[in-house]
C-alpha cells in the first residue's frame, strides 16, 4: 500500500497519512504478550475481541511462546507471546486504537517502559507501510530484533518476511532465541 506523504509536522517530519483508510484491506500482523495475571485467559479472550473487532479478519493466530522477559526491570514473570495475521479495511491509526482499546479492556497501565502488563498488543505491520511517526514506527522497530515476536510469527507464517529477510532466520539469529518455547493453549482460532 502507498500513501501520500501528509504535511511535513514542526520537525520537518515527512510520513504517511497514518489515518488514510485503505482502498481494499490489506494485511497485517499483531504481536500480543501478557505477563500478569491470568495471561493465557487474557490472551484467549484479546483474539477474540480482535476477531469481533470491524474491520479486522484474522487469517492466523500462532501458538503461544513462553518468553523470558527482555528488558525492563528484574523479577518479572515470563511473558505468553502470540502472534496474529489479518487483513484490515481499518486504517493503520485505528488498527492501533482498536489493540489500545482492547488493552485498556484487560486494565493495561503504562508505567514502567517494558515492564510488567496484563496485555500488550503491537502492531508490527501494516501492508508495505514505512512510518516513523513516534505514535506508530513501522514495521515496529523492535520487531526484527526479537524472537519472542519472530518465533511465533514464524509460526503462523513460515514464509513471513520483514525487511527482505526471512522471519524463521531472523528469529534463529535474535539474541532471545533460545528463551522462546511452545506452549500448547487453545486460544480459540485455528493457526493457519
Amino acid at each position: 500500500m502507498t500513501s501520500p506523504a501528509s504535511p511535513a509536522d514542526e520537525t520537518g517530519h515527512h510520513g504517511p497519512d497514518l489515518d488514510r483508510v485503505p482502498s481494499a484491506p490489506v494485511p497485517a500482523v499483531l504481536g500480543l504478550g501478557a505477563n500478569l495475571g491470568e495471561a493465557a485467559a487474557t490472551l484467549k479472550d484479546a483474539v477474540r475481541q480482535l476477531a469481533e473487532t470491524p474491520g479486522i479478519e484474522l487469517t492466523g493466530v500462532s501458538p503461544v511462546a513462553v518468553t523470558q522477559p527482555v528488558g525492563g526491570p528484574p523479577g518479572q514473570p515470563d511473558y505468553l507471546n502470540l502472534v496474529l495475521t489479518l487483513m484490515t479495511s481499518l486504517s493503520p491509526r485505528a488498527l492501533l486504537a482498536a489493540g489500545q482499546e482492547i488493552e485498556h479492556t484487560h486494565h493495561r497501565t503504562r508505567e514502567v517502559r517494558w515492564g510488567p502488563r496484563t496485555l500488550d498488543i503491537d502492531v508490527i505491520t501494516y501492508a508495505d507501510l514505512a512510518s516513523d511517526d513516534p505514535e506508530l514506527t513501522l514495521p515496529h522497530p523492535r520487531a526484527h530484533l526479537r524472537a519472542f515476536v519472530l518465533t511465533p510469527w514464524s509460526w503462523v507464517d513460515p514464509e513471513a518476511t520483514l525487511g527482505g529477510a526471512r522471519v524463521a532466520d531472523l528469529a534463529a539469529q535474535a539474541d532471545d532465541a533460545g528463551s522462546v518455547r511452545r506452549l500448547p493453549i487453545d486460544t480459540g482460532r485455528p493457526a493457519s
